[in-house]
C-alpha cells in the first residue's frame, strides 16, 4: 500500500525546458524508482490559465506568507509504502550523490514547494482501472494543500471529507479515486489528491454547493495557487 507521498510544486523557465524534461523523464525518474521503497513516480503539467487562477483566488483563501514558495506549474510526485522512505535518505542527500550536470538540470526548477504526506483515508472511484501503470495515480490529478484557520474547525473539516467529499468521489463516472493526506514535512498540514480519467471529469464531478461545503471551504487557507489541476505527462499510458 502506497501510504506515503512526496510532492513538489515548481515552475520551469522556457529556456532549457526540453533538456530538463528529457533528463527528468529519461534518467532521473527511472533511477528514482530503483531506490528501495519507491513504488511509483508521476510528473504532472498543471493547467495554467488566467481564468482558472482568477476563479481559484475568488472563491478560496490563500496564504499571504511571503516565505511560502509560489511555484505551481508542474507537480512532481513519488509514492512509497511509508513516508519515512522520503527522509532516509532525504532528497538533499540523494541529490548530493548526482553528477554536477544532473544537479545543474534539476536546479532549473524554480520556486519549488515540497511537502511529504501520509495518507489518512482514501476512496476508489468508478474509473479506478485507469490508474496505470501499476498503482501510479490516474491521468489527471487535482491536488489541494491547505491549513485550517482555527483548531476548532478541524473536526468539521475532517467529517466533511469522510462523510461527504470522499463518498462523492466514489460515485462519479470518470473519478479514479482520492486520498486525504496529512503532512509530516512542508508548509501545509492537510492535503487532498483527486485522480480523474480526464479533465472533463475533473471539472464535472466535484461540484458541491451545499451549506456544509461552503462552511468548510471558508475555514481553509490554501497554499499558493492551490488546488492545482493538471495532466500526467510521465509515465505515459
Amino acid at each position: 500500500m502506497d501510504r506515503g507521498i512526496w510532492a513538489t510544486w515548481y515552475d520551469l523557465p522556457e529556456a532549457g525546458r526540453d533538456e530538463y524534461i528529457d533528463y527528468l523523464h529519461g534518467i532521473y525518474l527511472p533511477a528514482m524508482l530503483k531506490r528501495p521503497g519507491y513504488l511509483w513516480a508521476a510528473h504532472v503539467q498543471n493547467v495554467d490559465s488566467p481564468e482558472r487562477e482568477a476563479a481559484n483566488y475568488k472563491r478560496l483563501t490563500h496564504t499571504d506568507d511571503p516565505s511560502v514558495p509560489q511555484g505551481y506549474r508542474y507537480l512532481l510526485l513519488f509514492g512509497a509504502g511509508d513516508p519515512h522512505v522520503f527522509v532516509a535518505p532525504a532528497p538533499e542527500e540523494i541529490n548530493a550523490t548526482l553528477s554536477a550536470e544532473e544537479r545543474r538540470l534539476l536546479a532549473r526548477q524554480t520556486a519549488a514547494r515540497p511537502a511529504t504526506f501520509v495518507e489518512a483515508g482514501r476512496v476508489d472511484g468508478p474509473s479506478v482501472k485507469t490508474r496505470a501503470p501499476g498503482i501510479t495515480p490516474g491521468p489527471v490529478i487535482q491536488f489541494g494543500t491547505f491549513n485550517v484557520n482555527a483548531l476548532e474547525n478541524e473536526t468539521d473539516m475532517n467529517a466533511w471529507y469522510a462523510l461527504s467529499r470522499l463518498p462523492l468521489v466514489g460515485r462519479g463516472e470518470g473519478n479514479v479515486g482520492a486520498r486525504r493526506l496529512v503532512s509530516i514535512a512542508g508548509w501545509p498540514k492537510h492535503g487532498i489528491m483527486y485522480e480523474f480519467a480526464s479533465l472533463e471529469a475533473a471539472e464535472r464531478n466535484l461540484r458541491d454547493t451545499s451549506d456544509w461545503s461552503r462552511r468548510v471551504v471558508d475555514t481553509l487557507v490554501h497554499a499558493p495557487h492551490s488546488p492545482t489541476l493538471g495532466v500526467r505527462i510521465w509515465p505515459p499510458g
